[in-house]
């Protein structure tokens, strides 16, 4: 299992934005934008290109290798595709760095993932397709510790858990699991405590979960996420503004949506072998 201490570019991004607008005739372009692969305006005529990092990490992308399909993000990708009617040899991968992704201009790609929040400022500049994750919470601890191995949410009821002020996380501890949580000014407190133990468990995002249980706990492990409630930081395929491609896009990411393709996927690369299953209520 790959967890290198690059991974904490996925949860400490700091982003400075421009300000574009989508034209009457661009917007126009793409509600009426044909979604027959033989009507795509892609980047290169019959090849779909796709953007993530360079490099790429666990568990998003397996051994930094997203043309194999193997981890959460490259699976998307492929899953994606095929929707839009491309085969996998008819996909083109390139890297780019996460702060030229979302500044405005043009791409060299149809579509970039590297687990990029959807926010109001980034869609100002750039486009997005309708969420394909939403990032729940989960709570990192180490091995040896009172909760490692528990399963479920009624097996945490006695547990010392933390989290930081001001966060989800701490909503979570007292709406699902139902116990007054232990709070820290930040992670890096709560991290502190943790390894102290002072605490048997810190609750935070599950994107900062793969890096702290990897990189920054001894020992450490997730003893599971908790059962999504719908809210959260939500990851969107990034499009350059108003790319006529956004519609088909978004069509492509209900559509595996609708019909399962993302739910396994997601139990499959981000619980099940990413050591992080969902906790029983």
């Amino acid at each position: 299992m790959q967890k290198p201490k690059s991974l904490i570019f996925a949860v400490t991004i700091a982003l400075a934005f421009g300000l574009t607008a989508c034209s009457k005739s661009e917007s126009t372009d793409v509600a009426s934008a044909s979604c027959a692969k033989a009507d795509l305006a892609t980047v290169t005529s019959g090849k779909l290109t796709i953007a993530t990092g360079e490099p790429a990490y666990y568990p998003w992308v397996i051994d930094d290798k997203p043309e194999t399909g193997e981890g959460f993000e490259g699976a998307v990708a492929y899953a994606v595709a095929k929707q839009l009617g491309y085969t996998n040899d008819e996909v083109v991968w390139v890297r780019t760095t996460f702060d030229g992704a979302v500044t405005p201009g043009e791409k060299n790609f149809d579509f970039n993932l590297q687990q990029f929040s959807i926010t109001a400022d980034r869609s100002k500049v750039v486009d997005f397709s309708s969420p394909y994750y939403t990032a729940p919470q989960a709570i990192v601890s180490y091995k040896g510790s009172k909760i490692a191995g528990k399963t479920s949410i009624a097996d945490l009821k006695s547990a010392k858990l933390g989290a930081a002020v001001g966060t989800t996380s701490l909503d979570a501890i007292e709406k699902q699991i139902g116990i007054k949580p232990q709070v820290f000014n930040d992670n890096a407190s709560g991290v502190t405590a943790l390894k102290n133990g002072q605490i048997d468990g810190l609750v935070v995002d599950l994107p900062t979960a793969f890096y702290l249980s990897g990189v920054e706990v001894k020992d450490g492990l997730i003893v599971g996420q908790l059962p999504s409630t719908g809210a959260g930081d939500q990851f969107g395929l990034l499009l350059s503004k108003g790319s006529k491609l956004t519609k088909c896009v978004t069509g492509a990411v209900d559509a595996i949506t609708a019909d399962g393709t993302l739910a396994a996927i997601t139990d499959k690369w981000l619980a099940t072998d990413a050591g992080a299953p969902v906790l029983k209520p």
